[in-house]
């Protein structure tokens, strides 16, 4: 499974793998792009539906080594802050982050000579999990540990998304476009993620979601027809 990508700053760069995965990648905290990258996609964005009345913010795009986009995420509550010392508050905010990951049964590799897997609900899943990480740290942890922790449970993310028939997942049904559909859903201490699959034009997009403070069994979601929406 090879999903992500490195973000440039201005919103889209080569892909990577998940070794060379950064915050701005996965949309962990500073990770807010302006609206251009998310206009260059060829499939559509996903986010809340109406019932969520709360603000609405853009994160990130990835792209591929070639430029084309490949996922993106659109946030929506209180913009996650990195849950350390200096931020006692930050086990109390509120947010759910949506990821599109567009489906791509064959994907050029960087240097052209070959394929790469295609993307899949483990590659949303993924990109939710990781994602999740990055905007979590234990609150007790000293800073020359807290690369390996993320490393760690950044493997570890990987792993449980590439097998999401196992027992750590469970599934639940969200309405899609008014549509209900089943997810891979899990939990733990750092908040829930999610992933699926919505049918919206040819060939569809992956779905990723993850969140705290926000409950998973609340949520719906629907096409973006609007990005203003989501300010810049």
């Amino acid at each position: 499974m090879e999903t992500t990508s490195r973000v440039g700053s201005q919103g889209a760069g080569a892909a990577d793998g998940p070794a060379g995965s950064t915050d701005s990648a996965l949309g962990g905290p500073g990770a807010r792009r302006s609206v251009d990258g998310y206009l260059l996609a060829s499939f559509p964005w996903y986010g809340l539906d109406e019932a969520y009345t709360g603000p609405r913010w853009l994160m990130q795009v990835g792209a591929a080594a070639d430029g084309t986009v490949e996922h993106g995420s659109t946030g929506h509550g209180e913009e996650p802050t990195v849950r350390a010392e200096r931020d006692p508050q930050a086990d109390k905010q509120r947010f759910a982050v949506v990821v599109t990951v567009a489906s791509r049964p064959v994907r050029r590799s960087a240097d052209g000579t070959g394929v790469l897997e295609a993307t899949s609900v483990s590659s949303a899943a993924w990109l939710a999990g990781s994602g999740l990480l990055s905007c979590t740290w234990p609150s007790q942890m000293e800073r020359a540990l807290r690369q390996d922790w993320l490393d760690q449970q950044t493997a570890l993310a990987w792993e449980l998304a590439d097998h999401l028939d196992e027992p750590a997942w469970s599934t639940l049904s969200l309405p899609v476009d008014g549509v209900p559909t089943d997810f891979r859903y899990r939990e733990s201490e750092y908040g829930w993620v999610l992933a699926g699959t919505a049918a919206a034009g040819e060939g569809g997009v992956h779905l990723g979601a993850y969140g705290r403070g926000m409950s998973a069994y609340g949520v719906g979601f629907s096409v973006i027809k609007d990005l203003a929406a989501y300010g810049s």
